[in-house]
């Protein structure tokens, strides 16, 4: 599965939850794999949600959000959002533009938490770069 997410976004998440730590390339490119994985199981679900309530249309309700932010206010950009939405679902489904900014910022928020953790452990392990093995740690802990 190749990667549909630019890698600078994810950095300059990680980037804005790691203060005064630097952030390896790999730990960009785990993460934002990473991110893909998980809005794409995430657009499974919401297809489902679709399907049951009659539609080949996602909405942002599908992924349980009521109100949009605006996608100016959001990091990580719309258009490789909408290809992750569609990496694992049929292509029947259409994602309507509230749908992708509603998933992209629940992947935002995802990544957020995600970043901030890792930048924890690598302060932990007394260094001052956040790597792959720190994105990689937060996940055999709490996944």
């Amino acid at each position: 599965m190749s990667v549909e997410l630019p890698f600078a976004p994810v950095d300059t998440i990680i980037r804005r939850n790691a203060g005064e730590l630097r952030v390896s390339a790999d730990a960009a490119e785990e993460l934002a794999r990473r991110i893909q994985r998980h809005g794409a199981e995430l657009a499974v679900d919401a297809a489902e949600h679709a399907t049951t309530d009659g539609r080949k249309t996602l909405m942002s309700e599908d992924f349980g959000v009521g109100q949009v932010v605006d996608k100016d206010d959001l990091e990580l950009p719309v258009a490789p959002v909408d290809r992750i939405a569609r990496l694992e679902i049929d292509d029947s489904y259409r994602v309507a533009m509230d749908a992708r900014i509603a998933l992209a910022d629940i992947l935002e928020d995802y990544a957020d938490n995600v970043a901030k953790a890792a930048a924890v452990l690598a302060r932990h392990a007394d260094r001052r770069t956040v790597k792959a093995e720190d994105i990689d740690t937060y996940f055999e802990l709490f996944e």
